[in-house]
């Protein structure tokens, strides 16, 4: 089932969205979660204080537990509005939702070897939990983490499948 909902305009632009992720990550402080969904909020009929409300606690790969990244969390609730599966009898929904997921997953695993945060990050995969606190965005940050470019794969990545299912209406 399609979601009738996803609003893409005759000027929709990936590039632009691309960018509005990046600069919600780097600009404006958003979490990883947050700076994906937030650029496509519009798109998918939420509200962006709804949107960086419920992607809070998506960041540092989850509450910074440094599991699945962020970024690639956003494409995965995008994909429930661009193949929802809300009712958990319905199979097919189910099975396309899950085969969506997948399929972003590969496509961002395929350019950047892997879709959990302290892989990405390059840290240790006995890595002890880290404080809850976040780090401080200063210029260093910026310089030591790959999260803005991951940022831009996920949202070019999800944005084409957004295209896509609006080009299939």
């Amino acid at each position: 089932m399609e979601n009738p909902k996803i609003r893409i305009s005759a000027d929709f632009d990936i590039e632009d969205r691309v960018q509005a992720a990046r600069d919600n990550f780097k600009v404006h402080g958003y979490n990883c979660c947050q700076s994906v969904l937030l650029a496509y909020a519009d798109v998918i009929g939420l509200d962006p204080q709804t949107a960086a409300v419920i992607t809070s606690g998506f960041g540092g790969g989850m509450g910074r537990l440094r599991e699945v990244c962020g970024s690639v969390s956003a494409m995965f609730m995008i994909a429930g509005f661009i193949s929802p599966a809300a009712d958990p009898s319905v199979k097919t929904d189910r099975t396309a939702n899950y085969a969506l997921v997948q399929e972003v997953a590969g496509e961002f695993r395929e350019k950047n070897g892997s879709i959990v945060c302290k892989e990405l990050l390059g840290k240790p995969a006995a890595l002890k939990q880290e404080s809850p606190e976040p780090s401080d965005r200063t210029p260093e940050y910026y310089r030591k983490r790959p999260c803005e470019d991951l940022i831009a794969c996920s949202a070019r990545i999800i944005g084409e499948k957004l295209k896509a299912a609006a080009g299939r209406r």
